[in-house]
């Protein structure tokens, strides 16, 4: 069992796109997890763990910047509408960017699906037993989807509010979902991914009638957590609020994609 986050180094990894299959494994090198029983090396095991990913994920920000990607990491815990979310966004936004999206989870194809109906360029990672992405499995990925100059990449991370905070993967922006569903404490209970985020999307409000659930309280537990982290309210089936989370992507670009 990895002291950093519980997952098996022999699980297989592995990137599927519309006809293709890539496979993989976890390596100490790159990202991966080294293991051991002494419980006084953890704190190192860790440290080397977290080192060579954020050497990856340095070298997947420079080919971004280099090719002025807008790299999007969204996390979650499950069932937030994070998938629900970028449809949305891939359906309003195709004729003003070229899209590319990375699917993280642990088993099946189901999202990676929704997302090809929408027309836009996907591979699914399906980690097995692991419970993150790290930046290794974002560089291969990378190399398979092959995106262009100028354009967005979303990277839907596994549905965890634990681990994928540790993981760089490069990405330029960190978005945070949380529903009404969700307790409002979130962000105290799990600090560090609100802590890495900027920006914070509270998902699902037309469902604030039949939930207990203190929209205030929400935003000032965030606030607390990370003073700069902007917030958004938004519900995809009545609209309210993504006209500003549209806005706020182009705001991000920094050169207009046009077909």
């Amino acid at each position: 069992m990895c002291v950093t986050c519980g997952c098996n180094d022999e699980e297989n990894i592995s990137f599927r796109e519309p006809g293709k299959h890539f496979h993989g494994h976890h390596h100490e090198y790159d990202g991966g997890h080294l293991h051991t029983h002494e419980g006084k090396r953890s704190i190192d095991v860790e440290k080397d763990i977290l080192s060579g990913n954020n050497l990856l994920a340095e070298r997947n920000r420079g080919y971004f910047m280099a090719k002025n990607i807008l790299a999007i990491n969204l996390v979650s815990s499950p069932g937030s509408g994070k998938t629900t979310l970028l449809e949305c966004t891939l359906k309003q936004l195709n004729k003003d960017f070229r899209f590319y999206v990375i699917e993280g989870d642990q088993y099946t194809s189901n999202d990676a699906d929704r997302i090809h109906a929408t027309g836009t360029k996907v591979t699914q990672i399906n980690t097995g037993k692991g419970c993150h992405l790290d930046a290794h499995m974002i560089l291969h990925a990378v190399q398979g989807i092959n995106p262009k100059e100028n354009s967005v990449l979303f990277i839907e991370n596994v549905g965890n509010l634990v681990c994928p905070a540790m993981f760089d993967l490069g990405e330029q922006e960190r978005v945070v979902v949380m529903s009404v569903t969700e307790g409002e404490d979130k962000p105290l209970k799990y600090p560090d991914m609100f802590h890495t985020s900027t920006l914070c999307i509270i998902n699902k409000t037309d469902l604030l009638p039949y939930v207990s659930f203190d929209m205030d309280k929400a935003k000032s537990y965030a606030l607390q957590v990370n003073p700069d982290l902007q917030i958004l309210e938004v519900s995809c089936t009545t609209g309210k609020g993504l006209s500003e989370w549209f806005a706020w992507i182009q705001q991000k670009m920094q050169v207009p994609q046009t077909s």
